[in-house]
């Protein structure tokens, strides 16, 4: 019988502590590092050579939203794909729990709009085994899982639970009402939630609105309401909050709570922020973070844009232009409904107006003539003659052609298309100079992947491998020691998850093998891999010889092995 179940040998250590690099090998047993230094390969029942390749410690990815996906995708790709082995679900104020039965239909209605996840696919993928937030946490405990997955408490589901979503946004909740959220908030941090999250954008210039069009419920929150599930949190004395908000909100829920606040989000000047824009440049962002911390004493960690910014988008679901009050009448209803919106030369009339104002698309910075027509669903009507005159042609050079505003051009495809049809933006690039600057901010947590959401959209999840690759190998904007803390175990740290990103003896072993040279992202692609048939927009890794988690093997050189090890990590017990 073998000493070890695995050994990885020759490899560069960096262990995630930023201690300097390192050769050595590292042995596995029962799901822990026992042994880096010198292991013999004849002592190990599997033994992977790693010369030439680094040894690190699986990233941790706070901000996804996998809350419906991990029950159909254990491995909750992207992110399994791209070296994370622990994620925090629950982000934004936005998950399913807790929730009567009767209002189920209700909760996804709102993730299918904020977070663009396929209604029927979540209709279909979820077994829907619970109603308390403890029931749902046993339920993801009993779900097969190929990463560890810890949750935070969302609050829009607490409103739906105690007084209903819309009833909520249309009146001051009592103090009973108020006192019986708060009690649910610790009933589910006792059983393992790490903290609250919320969405607090108010009601003008938000881009994650409900699916009728309104402000979430928890945009509307109250200084009251804030500052009293502030201080439940902080009567429990650990756990975290999560906010995507102005920072001085973050500030004032600091101060509240007495724990640390992650907030959404840093974003380097001129990088695109789905979730509606930035109000402060990052350096401005940058110093008032160092006052809060360094002088008033509160914590307050930024989630940092650290991926270049392209999409795909269709008119059939897209969200994302909400903060613009002509494009987000236009794109609610039915996909009909919409066609006739935007085939209406008045609603254009505004559209260019805005266009000619903000510049760029939605005045999200993309140059609406360098966007691409990419496909057009070939079940459309016209299907043949669509794609032979318009696939792969920008807007430029379809409105030049046809003596058109680009306004017109692109939704002339786009309603011709029946609203199936997918148009490419440009990459959007960030100056290496600006991420440096936001990416070794002192608070500063790489990520904001939103994994499991915008699936159709955005893929940002990739993360970690650009970080790696673009950001550290081509640019030299930090040293890998350096990354490595920020992608595994600092923001371990900063979320209260003990004794997990990093490597060192008796660690739980999330561990990746990885080519330094060649790790990177694919190129973007449509996968038809989601329940009820429905696809989405993805990027696989390259260069990841191995992705362990808990001693298992997950990926090898990106094939899935079909184990499951990952575990439902409570916080404050695990």
């Amino acid at each position: 019988m073998s000493l070890y179940d695995l050994v990885i040998k020759g490899g560069t250590v960096i262990d995630g502590l930023q201690t300097p690099r390192y050769r050595a090998d590292v042995a596995i047993r029962g799901g822990q590092v026992v042994q880096i230094g010198r292991v013999s390969a004849s002592d190990g029942a599997e033994v992977v050579d790693a010369s030439g390749k680094v040894v690190a410690p699986g990233f941790v990815d706070l901000h996804t939203h996998y809350d419906s996906q991990v029950f159909w995708d254990p491995w909750c790709t992207m992110s399994g794909w791209h070296g994370v082995t622990s994620v925090v679900i629950g982000n934004c104020g936005f998950g399913f729990a807790p929730c009567r039965p009767a209002d189920r239909e209700r909760a996804m209605l709102s993730l299918s709009r904020n977070e663009a996840v396929p209604m029927e696919t979540m209709r279909v993928g979820m077994p829907w085994d619970w109603e308390t937030f403890p029931e749902f946490l046993d339920s993801i405990d009993r779900t097969p899982k190929g990463v560890n997955v810890m949750s935070f408490v969302p609050l829009s589901p607490l409103y739906g639970y105690v007084v209903g979503l819309d009833e909520a946004k249309s009146r001051t909740v009592t103090d009973e009402e108020l006192a019986r959220m708060c009690a649910l908030l610790v009933q589910a941090m006792e059983a393992g939630a790490c903290g609250l999250s919320a969405q607090i954008l108010g009601d003008v210039g938000n881009v994650q609105l409900d699916y009728d069009g309104t402000p979430m419920v928890t945009d509307l929150m109250s200084e009251r309401d804030i500052r009293a599930f502030c201080q439940a949190l902080g009567s429990l004395g650990r756990g975290v909050a999560q906010v995507t908000s102005p920072l001085e909100t973050a500030a004032f829920m600091a101060r509240e709570s007495g724990r640390p606040i992650i907030w959404n989000a840093l974003l380097a000047d001129g990088a695109l922020n789905q979730h509606g824009g930035q109000m402060i440049t990052h350096r401005d962002a940058l110093k008032r973070l160092a006052e809060l911390n360094e002088d008033e004493g509160v914590r307050v960690f930024a989630q940092a844009l650290t991926t270049n910014f392209a999409s795909e988008f269709t008119f059939e679901e897209y969200n994302l232009a909400d903060a613009i009050p002509c494009w987000k009448e236009a794109l609610l209803g039915t996909v009909e409904e919409k066609r006739a919106k935007l085939a209406d030369p008045v609603r254009r009339a505004a559209m260019k107006e805005v266009h000619e104002q903000r510049g760029g698309l939605f005045g999200a910075g993309y140059p609406l003539d360098d966007i691409k027509v990419h496909w057009i669903s070939s079940d459309v009507t016209r299907a043949r003659y669509l794609k032979d005159t318009y696939e792969g042609y920008t807007i430029g050079e379809i409105a030049t052609r046809e003596g058109k505003h680009p306004i017109d051009a692109m939704l002339d495809v786009a309603v011709a298309g029946e609203l199936r049809v997918g148009f490419a933006t440009p990459l959007l690039e960030t100056p290496p100079e600006s991420m440096r600057e936001i990416a070794n901010a002192p608070v500063a947590l790489p990520g904001v992947s939103d994994g499991g959401a915008h699936t159709k959209f955005v893929t940002t999840a990739r993360y970690p491998s650009e970080l790696l690759g673009l950001w550290v190998r081509e640019h030299g904007i930090m040293s890998l020691e350096q990354a490595h803390w920020r992608l595994s175990a600092y923001p371990a740290a900063a979320a209260g998850l003990k004794g997990r990103g990093f490597l060192a003896e008796g660690a739980p072993a999330d561990v990746i093998v990885y080519d330094p040279q060649t790790v990177d992202s694919l190129p973007a692609e449509r996968v038809w891999d989601y329940p009820a048939g429905e696809w989405r927009l993805i990027q696989k890794a390259v260069g990841y010889d191995r992705i362990i988690v808990n001693g298992k093997t997950t990926f090898v050189d990106g094939e899935c092995t079909q184990e499951t090890p990952g575990r439902l990590l409570r916080h404050g017990t695990d």
